[in-house]
């Protein structure tokens, strides 16, 4: 009897591991071995994350990559990784490495090449490069500014209580190194893109998603045209940033199960 397929789920800025739970339960009656592992510094609870903002700070791309790597080696076998956000682009970064069999990066950040930058982005974003020093240090959204770069394809009412239960201080850090990316020889924003050895990649986009824009997702998967590795997408037209949380979640997690699969994973 084989051992199920382990699979991480890893979450992006503003959220916390635990938020993950619904698709770990999902993934666990499928007959995959999921676990939600936080970023480095991240406290066990919502709660505490927001008491102690301090441990979660200052923690960039490449530190966070590393983490999870170290995690991965701990496995039995490779994983499958499913990022949202931020995670997204750490599991880009991992798949590339050779470090997993495949990958759902779900509304991905922006990874180095890619060019669109839109206006409802960089106002998501706004809280934290109002302030260059929030390099260092991590910050956190109001519910208002959670409405528009989360919870915007979502009644008020919900992006409130997802806000509640879920958002959490986040680390400036990775913004400001993506924002640079394009013009970092050596950012850690970069994705070896052109590798073509690597597992299977599903990205997904949001059509009304505000800090990661369809425009941006779909100039990411061109930046694999390089590659003759699989790599597809899926968009979601009436999603937002929330769509892992909010009252469609099992939709976007019925589709990625459906896609591995379709990859015999």
């Amino acid at each position: 009897m084989t051992s199920p397929t382990p699979v991480l789920f890893i979450h992006g800025l503003w959220l916390h591991a635990a938020s993950w739970k619904p698709w770990i339960d999902l993934f666990t009656e499928a007959g995959y071995a999921p676990s939600a592992p936080g970023w480095p510094g991240d406290p066990d609870t919502v709660e505490e994350a927001r008491a102690n903002p301090e441990s979660i700070a200052d923690h960039g791309i490449d530190e966070v990559v590393a983490h999870y790597a170290a995690v991965i080696r701990t496995l039995d076998a490779p994983p499958i990784l499913v990022g949202h956000s931020f995670g997204g682009m750490i599991a880009q970064k991992l798949l590339g490495q050779n470090l997993a069999v495949a990958a759902v990066a779900i509304d991905a950040a922006q990874i180095k090449g890619v060019l669109p930058l839109p206006l409802s982005a960089l106002r998501s974003t706004l809280p934290v490069f109002r302030n260059p020093a929030n390099k260092h240090r991590a910050v956190s959204l109001t519910a208002e500014q959670f409405r528009f770069a989360f919870g915007n394809a979502i009644p008020a009412e919900e992006s409130n209580q997802l806000f509640e239960r879920w958002a959490i201080p986040a680390p400036g850090k990775p913004l400001f190194e993506a924002a640079a990316a394009n013009f970092d020889p050596h950012s850690p924003a970069a994705v070896d893109t052109a590798n073509s050895g690597r597992g299977p990649l599903l990205l997904m986009a949001g059509g009304k998603d505000h800090t990661v824009p369809e425009a941006v997702t779909r100039a990411t998967l061109k930046q694999y045209r390089h590659s003759d590795a699989v790599t597809e997408l899926t968009e979601f037209a009436d999603r937002g940033h929330s769509l892992t949380i909010d009252n469609g979640w099992r939709e976007v997690a019925d589709a990625a199960l459906a896609w591995l699969h379709h990859q015999s994973l």
